[in-house]
Formats: structure tokens, sequence, C-alpha cells
């Protein structure tokens, strides 16, 4: 018996849906299988680690930590994971070996590596690595684990590095954010200034934009006009339009007075184009392809993906690459099969057996290696009616047909140019326009109408200018002699650039090789170790999290739109410039993409060891940063801002003020003879703005500067009226009341209300669903930072983690 204990394996998922999907292979006793809940650890909050930390005070930072202390996490509906923890310490007692079987990638590393190296697991190790849910994926994925004997080894250094992202930025948020609305924050300004490694330089990314569109200066440019008459009669006209815009007038007037009176032989041309299928998706090119067909946000998309990929649909979403390895060319047919059983109309499209096109190398979809994660593609198991909803449906549509229209052939376009050559005193000139007919449409029949949406422009780049073409090109001869009727200018004005939307954003994180125009940061840019994955920001699992994080901030605003324009605010142009002057790296996008480059050497280390050291070097050149990054702001001093460019109490905060607010407003109303504005009673901005304009504020003191959301001292006026309240009640006012905001906002919202409805005994003190407020505001504490990476000596550093999608961060990029 205690052979067969020692012997036990343990599979550790990341949810139960996986669990299940998977339990049907398993047919040895032996064998035990748990799920976590996303992550189950969450950090400690700054305050419930030092008190001096639960007041945001500039002589209090850097708060920098060689490990975090963690804690239990909670779910979304608030209970804590400590008896899933204890479930999963009581199922490895015993247990020689723990497979990981969570997604695939850095944060499903972390979820279960962080509960193992907490609950003290000394065992085996091995990773499953499960690309696909479905059963033919589920036998490979054991195949190839089998193959490698080091999979523990090389997963734990995917954890570290997921560790390392996440204990710089835990460093980062709660500093930067500390510091920078302390110091470099506009006094008007109530939110806090919040800062991160990941979305600071995409912010820089926008505002940059954004400056290029305000200053822009529309030029007028000139295209010339050529109407010919042939020898046979036919009638066309031809432009001079070259990509090189012509700005000076005079120029322009040259070139049409020597094409009035051209003439000479026609030129034509006859040619076919072909159009090959456009790449599979990655995680973000299938977020801007949502945007602009469907209006969805990233994050809808991502979660529509996964549950796609949770039930065996779809493979892997969170993924860079937009290739497949050229070893599943012998899945195509199959899948295809499967695909065009359910998308009956298509399946008189696919060729005959054997016929299907593979193209490989970089500009194909084939590849020798994809990278950690292939392209998003359909697999043999297909939804069936009703079996999934309608925007999973769309989703899934839109993911075969890709798949589809990548197996078939190029699109063939016979296209015809005329052409003819004017002599200027200049040099000579080309006058020309095309016309195009479909020859063969190829993969364009998957589509439709809908295949020009293929043709996706450089997001943040002005739209370019279109060749001169023609529906219908008149029946002209080559050679055929012609002469100039008329040439005239047309005047067009040049345009700014177009402004990033919701769903390109990710994309342009990614490729910030697109952004830039120096040849010298589009080399440093380039990513040797795998080509079609340049350097970017962030990663594929957390680019979508980054434009609600600047929302929140007021940095930015989204515009009009089916895929609404991110429009920088002035709030977010003054924070980067604040952050340039201060401490330019951190407003550098180029410089920290080379940065986030150092991080993924981390996850490429061969050995535990080798990873180790990387993990360490890497988290000590973090608190240097922070370090470095404090010194400065403290020496520096805050932005001026036009108080008419502050947030309005109408957009910034559409929530309800707590009862105790309400109560407090309506005191200073009643003892001033004011008269309580519009609003106040439903809108916490609104009462906030009466209360900072009316109510006695505290004399000097470093908390002056604290933001409204994050942990400090009350006021002096909220002190006074929680004291009158204890002296109307005839009880003690609690020492925590005098020091502590959260502790006296409390006392305030049980007092005041008890105070109205002394008859009511029994009612409620908060809104029903408000739970009380900790000692470290949720909107400004940390939900998930990493652990400090352990060497031998050292005790066991433990990982933070998100507890709730419905809280929120004043600091953080993956959580």
């Amino acid at each position: 018996m205690a052979a067969q204990s020692a012997s036990r394996t343990l599979f550790f998922f990341e949810k139960p849906s996986a669990m299940r999907q998977l339990q049907r292979f398993f047919k040895s006793p032996t064998t035990i299988c748990v799920s976590a809940e996303g992550h189950l650890l969450a950090a400690e909050e700054p305050g419930n680690i030092r008190d001096e930390w639960k007041s945001w005070r500039l002589d209090t930072l850097p708060i920098v930590l060689e490990r975090i202390p963690v804690t239990y996490g909670t779910s979304r509906s608030g209970q804590s994971h400590k008896p899933k923890v204890e479930a999963i310490k009581q199922a490895l007692q015993g247990v020689e070996r723990v497979i990981i079987a969570t997604d695939p990638g850095r944060e499903g590393s972390m979820i279960a590596w962080e509960v193992l190296e907490h609950l003290g697991y000394r065992g085996r190790v091995d990773r499953l690595k499960l690309g696909a849910l479905d059963e033919i994926s589920i036998r490979r994925a054991f195949s190839a684990m089998a193959k490698e004997p080091d999979s523990g080894e090389r997963d734990y250094a995917a954890y570290l590095e997921a560790l390392c992202r996440q204990y710089e930025d835990y460093h980062l948020g709660l500093n930067g954010t500390r510091a920078i609305s302390l110091r470099l924050r506009p006094p008007a300004f109530r939110q806090p200034w919040r800062f991160g490694g990941v979305q600071t330089p995409t912010l820089a990314i926008l505002a940059d934009l954004e400056k290029r569109i305000r200053n822009f200066v529309p030029q007028d440019y000139f295209k010339i006009a050529l109407a010919v008459t042939a020898d046979s009669g036919a009638e066309i006209t031809l432009w001079h339009a070259p990509k090189d815009k012509i700005l000076a007038k005079q120029i322009a007037e040259t070139i049409q007075q020597a094409a009035a009176f051209w003439s000479g032989p026609l030129g034509v041309e006859q040619k076919d184009v072909r159009r090959s299928p456009p790449r599979l998706f990655s995680k973000d090119t299938l977020a801007r392809r949502c945007a602009k067909r469907f209006g969805w946000d990233p994050q809808h998309t991502a979660k529509l993906a996964q549950e796609l990929y949770d039930q065996g649909y779809l493979t892997y979403p969170r993924t860079e690459s937009e290739h497949l390895p050229e070893s599943q060319t012998g899945d195509a047919s199959s899948v295809i099969a499967s695909v065009v059983g359910i998308l009956t109309d298509l399946a008189s499209l696919v060729p005959a057996a054997g016929k299907l096109v593979f193209r490989k190398g970089n500009k194909g979809h084939y590849v020798k290696d994809p990278g950690e994660h292939h392209a998003i593609v359909p697999l043999r198991k297909v939804p069936q009616l009703g079996s999934i909803n309608g925007d999973q449906l769309r989703l899934w549509e839109l993911v075969a047909k890709s798949f589809l229209a990548a197996h078939l052939p190029d699109g063939i376009d016979a296209r015809t140019t005329i052409a003819v050559q004017v002599a200027t005193s200049l040099s000579p000139k080309r006058f020309s326009v095309s016309g195009s007919v479909i020859k063969s449409p190829g993969w364009r029949a998957v589509y439709g109408a809908e295949a020009d949406e293929d043709n996706e422009v450089v997001p943040g780049k002005a739209k370019p200018e279109e060749e001169p073409t023609i529906g219908r090109l008149p029946p002209v001869r080559d050679n055929e002699p012609g002469k100039a009727t008329n040439a005239w200018i047309e005047t067009a004005k040049t345009e700014p650039p177009r402004r990033i939307t919701r769903g390109e954003l990710p994309v342009v994180m990614g490729r910030l090789v697109d952004q830039v125009e120096d040849p010298a940061l589009k080399a440093a840019l380039e990513n040797p170790a795998n080509p079609n994955e340049p350097k970017g920001l962030g990663t594929a699992a957390t680019r979508d999290t980054i434009l609600p994080k600047l929302q929140k901030s007021q940095y930015v605003e989204l515009l009009k739109g089916r895929d609404p324009p991110i429009q920088v605010t002035e709030v977010g142009l003054a924070l980067i410039a604040a952050v340039r002057c201060v401490f330019p790296a951190y407003g550098d996008p180029v410089g920290r993409a080379m940065f986030e480059a150092d991080l993924a050497e981390i996850g490429r280390a061969a050995t535990r060891a080798e990873a180790a050291r990387r993990a360490a070097a890497y988290q000590e050149r973090t608190r240097s940063r922070v370090r470095e990054l404090i010194t400065t702001i403290g020496q520096s001093g805050a932005v001026a801002l036009d108080p008419a460019y502050l947030p309005t109490p109408s957009t910034a905060d559409g929530k309800p003020p707590t009862k105790a607010m309400i109560a407090f407003a309506t005191s200073i109303a009643a003892q001033r003879g004011l008269k309580l504005p519009r609003g106040l009673k439903s809108n916490s901005a609104i009462c906030r703005t009466f209360l900072d304009h009316h109510a006695p504020q505290r004399s000097s003191g470093p908390t002056t500067a604290t933001p409204q959301t994050g942990p400090r001292s009350p006021s002096e006026a909220m002190v006074r009226y929680a004291r009158s309240l204890a002296e109307q009640k005839g009880i003690e006012c609690p020492p925590a009341v005098l020091d502590d905001f959260a502790a006296c906002r409390t006392f305030l919202d049980e007092h005041s209300l008890k105070a109205q409805h002394p008859d009511e005994k029994n009612r409620p003190v908060a809104p029903r669903g408000r739970r009380p407020a900790r000692a470290g505001n949720s909107d400004v504490g940390p939900k998930r930072v990493s652990a400090s990476v352990r060497r031998p000596s050292e005790p066991r550093a433990k990982a933070p983690r998100q507890r709730s999608k419905s809280r929120t961060v004043a600091f953080g990029e993956d959580g």
C-alpha cells in the first residue's frame, strides 16, 4: 500500500473545464487530478506588511521587497481560495510526480508552480503543453512530454520569467504611482497618476501620435490629369500622381503645360497579379479583425477565444504567432473536411484530395518553428448547432474561414495599365491609369466582397495614396498613337496620421517596429530568435488589459465608431511630459521593448539554475531602477495643468457616494447655508467635488497630496464629524478612526446612517453588495505580484495574484 502511494501522479489543471476534457484518458487509480481557479495566491497589501505603508507618503518610498508575502486569493464571488489550496496540499501527500497541465504559457506555468512552491513540494515535475484540447492534440502533447525529460526544468524557467514580470510590475506600479501622484500630479487633479512599466510606454506611443495629429498642418499637393484620345477614337484620362507628392504648384504647372501638348504612342501592359491569402491569426490580429468586423473590444474577443479553446473547438488563443509548424501539414485535410461539414456553402471550394496548397517560409503559413505557440486555427472537433452562442459562432467561423483560405490557391487578377511618357523641362514624367478584372478568385471565394477587408493599413499612419485606377478601360492597342486633348491640375490636401483604434492597440504594442522610422531603432527591435515576432511591449496575454487601465486613469478616451479611435487627454499628455522630464527611460517605448527582451532570456534558460541566476539579476536591476526613480521624482515639482482640462465630475465617476459622504455634505450645506448641487446624492464625483471645495482642509502634512482613492489619514473635517457622531451616540470614538481613512469612513458609514434612521435598527449600513473598505484601498493595492526568486539558502518567495476582476488596481500590467 505504501509503495502504491509513493508512485502516485498528480495532474494540475488551470480550470475544471480543462480537467474534465482530459480525465477520460486517466484510468489508473494512482492518478489524481486537481484544478485551480486561476491564481490561488494573492499578495498582501502594502499596509498589511508595514503600518507606515498604509498612508501615501513620499518619505516611506521606495517600498522595495526581496520577497513579497502572500495570502490566499479570493474568487470572483469573494470566497477565499484557502480550501482549494488545502485540498491540493492533501492531494500532494505521497505524490511522486506532478504533471502541470495548465494552459501553455508563462501565466499557466505560474498558476501551478506558485502553489507547488508555496506548499513545499519537492518531487518530480513535468510539463504537459496542451496546444489544443481535442483528442489528437492531447495524445501528441503526451508524446512530446515523453520525449522531453527536462520539461519541468524548462517550465520552471517560464515560471521565473512570469514571476519577474510581476515582481517588476508590482514595484514600479506601487512606487511609481505613489511618488508621481504625490510629487508630480497637479494639485487640482484628484485621481492618482497611475504608472506602470508597460502602460506608461504604451501611453507614450499614443501621446507622440496625438502630438503629431495636433501639430499637423495640411498642405496642398497637386496631381496632373491628362485627357488623351487614341487613333481609334477611345478616350481616357491618365494621371501623374507620384508617391513623393508634388507640393510646389510651379512644378505642377510646368508638368501640366508640357502634358497639354503631348502626342505619341500609348503603352499598354497586361499582366496577371497574384494575391496570396492573408496570414493566420495571432491573438492580437484576431482582436483587430473582430474589432473592425464586429465592433468587439479585444477583451471580449479574448474571452470568446478562450471559451472556444476550453470546449475543444480552437487551438490555444494567447499566441503571438501567425504561423503553423511544418509538421502539421498532414492535419489540414481532415480539419478542412470537418469545417466544411458545418460551413456547407464552402464545401465546393475545397480542391480534390491532395490538391491543398501549403505555403512554407516566413511569407507563407508553415514554418519550421512558429515559436512557443502556433497560430489560432480550428480543430477536427467542430461546434454543432446550438452548442455555442452567437458571438462564439461568429468568432469560430472567422478562424475557420481563415484556415480554409490559407490552403486555397492564390487569387489572380488580370491587370491592364495604360501609360505614356511626357517630356518636360524637369525630366520625363509618367502618366498612367490601371484597371483590373478578376481572372480567378482563388481563396477570395471564401469571403466574397469581404476579401477587401484583408488589406489592413499600418495603425497610426496616414492612409497611403492609392494608385490611379478605373473600373473599365477602353479598348486601346499597345503603341497605338494618341494625343492630348486637355491637361489640368487637381489640388488635394495631405492628411494627418490616423489615430490608433481600440482593436489596433494590441497589434501596435506587439509590432512596435512598424511605429518607428529610424533604421537603427528598427534593427534594434528585430528578433533574431524569431523574425516573425519582433520585440514589443507586454505579452499577448496582457496587451488587451492596458487600454482599460489608461481609460480608468483618464489618460485617454475613446471617440465614436465601431472600432473607436483612441484620443489622448491633456492629463495623459501632461503625465508623459512629466515622466520624460524626470525619468526618460519610462517614456521610451523602444527602450522598454529592449528591457523586456531581457525578460524573455529568463524563460529561455536551459536549466533551473541558469534561470534563477538570470531572474535574480533582473530583480536586482528592477530594485535599482525603482530607487533611482524615487530619487529623481523626489527632486521634482508638480506639473502645471490648466484646470479646464481636468476631468469633469459627470465623466469622472458615475458611482453613487457613500451614505457618510452624503451626510457629511448635507451637514456642511446646513451649517453654511449652501444648496446641494444637482446630482450630489447619485454621483460620488459631484459629492467629492463639493466636499473638496467646502469641507475644512488639513492645515499641513504629507498626506495633503494623497490621492483621493489612496490609503491615507482622514481629514480633520471627517475626524470632527466622527467625534460629533460618537458624542451623539454616547460611544467612544475608536483610535483607528482618528488615524486611518478607511476605518474612519467605515465608522461614518455605519453611524451617520443610524443617526438618520434611529428607528431602523436592522437597516443595512451600505448598499447591497458593498463590502467594508480594507485598510489597503483596492484602488491602489496590488492584486497579483511576483515573488522574489528563491535561492537555495533563502526562504521561498510567493507570487501575488489578482483577487477579483471586479476590483481595480492603481498599478500593474500583467494582473
